[in-house]
């Protein structure tokens, strides 16, 4: 055979090669072709192409591999167990940047799965390989990375730890002043993942000067920027007063604020999560928020978005009010009762309906005039009504109730307690009559009222139990009205009437 010949032959085997691993990867970037390319062994064809002296096959077997590995656990799985992450590590350090994008997706196509396969990933060296990584000149091979890092860091705080512990924290924070859009929002997400599980992860990511940097960029015109940004801020602001606080002094408000007008549906509900994770800690740094205008804004947005984006909003509104009177009635000036009330007719989702539910409570519980707010809404009727129904989860009955009752304890107006005296379970009823029992012995119009609507005759028709603390309220109510009063309403007088009519003989 001639040296032609053979250099043909090589030719041919080059070609061949990476004509299979291009058509993989091809085939790969379609769903319903992996299980037949994994039931046909490709996994196993891939691997020695990891290997292979020609760098463009190289970079195209681990696309491949990423996508396999992306599709799903199994598949992920399969590729720990063909034992091929160590040499994707090992070879990360000295091979060109095309083959380092596509290595560092393969490590992130396997990692976000699961904790385990994450796990996977750090056991043989993936962190430390992604961290260099980070540190190259081009881009593109950081952003890979960070991303990479990010889907680890995701699952819980020990891997979350493994990625900090890897020195990848001050290198995500240089990453957001780099120009390339896409890099700074992976960076941001990634920052994200590592602050939400532990103070002392999020407190790591404040020290290398995260918030400063973040906080520059929230009103950048990039949409998905922006929900990065605020997502990060977020994460780090819950856990602790001394985070959130940190926040609020990078002076972020109340330029937050105005992006609640953004166009973009997940910046507004990022911003929203923000305000709740900042105005949950303390009254001083409700008010802050409030101070800045923020209490109208949220509400204005509950009434442009549905479902769960506008989960955070309703809750950012009932920590607020939880904390103190004033701001309870900062959210009833602000029209926020009302909003609450169309949440809670309108949506349909229990856990949504339980936590408006819980906001309702949380305003009406503190005083007669705000428990008057509720209750001018028609919501103490709604709130039972949530508890009574069977279909309502348990948490959603739970809240109801809850909130319900906490009301029912401050409420003195009666126009919207007597509702509550039809069909309703002597656990609630009793909270109804007693607080009747309380204004009428003061009231002489809302004792007339009382009579003339029927309260009265309701009142003489509740089955209640000698000795119990209802009879007690009943007996207590009925002492404000005259003798024969009470006797004409109570049930079975006309009954009596007409037998003394009967037995009446004319003189």
């Amino acid at each position: 055979m001639s040296q032609r010949q053979v250099i043909q032959v090589f030719e041919q085997y080059q070609k061949s090669r990476m004509q299979f691993v291009q058509t993989v990867a091809d085939l790969a970037s379609r769903p319903q072709n992996i299980e037949i390319l994994h039931n046909a062994g490709v996994l196993s064809m891939l691997r020695p192409l990891m290997l292979d002296v020609v760098p463009s096959i190289q970079q195209t077997a681990a696309l491949a591999l990423g996508r396999l590995a992306d599709h799903n656990d199994d598949l992920a799985k399969a590729v720990v167990k063909e034992d091929i992450l160590p040499q994707l590590v090992h070879s990360l350090a000295s091979q060109n940047r095309f083959y380092k994008k596509a290595a560092a997706f393969v490590l992130r196509a396997v990692a976000k799965h699961s904790p385990e396969l994450s796990q996977a990933v750090v056991d043989c060296g993936g962190v430390d390989a992604l961290v260099l990584c980070l540190e190259e000149f081009d881009p593109g091979v950081k952003e890979a990375a960070a991303w990479a890092l990010g889907y680890i860091a995701r699952h819980n705080a020990l891997l979350s730890q493994s990625v900090v512990d890897g020195g990848a924290v001050p290198l995500l924070v240089l990453c957001l002043l780099e120009p390339e859009m896409a890099l700074k929002r992976i960076a941001a997400s990634t920052l994200s993942d590592i602050s939400k599980h532990t103070p002392e992860l999020a407190q790591t990511v404040v020290d290398n000067g995260a918030i400063a940097h973040l906080a520059q960029m929230i009103l950048n015109p990039d949409a998905k920027l922006k929900r990065q940004v605020f997502s990060a801020l977020s994460q780090i602001s819950k856990h602790s007063v001394s985070l959130a606080e940190m926040v609020i002094e990078a002076e972020i408000f109340p330029a937050a604020v105005a992006c609640l007008k953004d166009p973009d549906e997940y910046v507004k509900k990022n911003v929203t999560t923000l305000m709740r994770e900042v105005v949950k800690h303390t009254p001083e740094l409700s008010q802050v928020i409030v101070n800045c205008g923020a209490m109208g804004a949220v509400i204005d947005y509950l009434g442009d978005c549905h479902g769960n984006l506008r989960l955070p909003g309703i809750m950012m509104l009932g920590y607020v009010a939880a904390h103190s009177e004033n701001l309870a009635m900062a959210v009833i000036l602000s029209k926020g009762v009302p909003q609450l009330a169309l949440c809670l007719l309108g949506e349909q989702e229990d856990h949504i309906r339980a936590a408006t539910a819980w906001s309702i409570g949380q305003i009406g519980h503190h005083t007669p005039e705000h428990a008057k707010a509720v209750a001018t809404s028609n919501l103490l009727t709604k709130l039972l009504e949530l508890y009574m129904e069977p279909s309502s989860s348990e948490d959603l009955q739970a809240k109801s109730k809850k909130a319900l009752k906490s009301i029912l304890q401050k409420c003195t107006y009666l126009p919207g307690l007597e509702p509550l005296l039809y069909d309703v379970p002597s656990n609630i009823l009793k909270h109804v009559v007693c607080q009747f029992s309380k204004v009428l012995p003061h009231d002489s119009k809302a004792r007339r009222l009382f009579v003339t609507s029927g309260g009265l005759k309701k009142l003489q028709e509740i089955d209640a139990q000698p000795g119990t603390p209802l009879q007690e309220h009943i007996d207590a109510i009925n002492s404000c009205f005259p003798e024969e009063i009470v006797r004409y309403y109570s049930p079975g007088y006309s009954e009596a009437l007409l037998e003394r009519l009967e037995n009446y003989q004319p003189a």
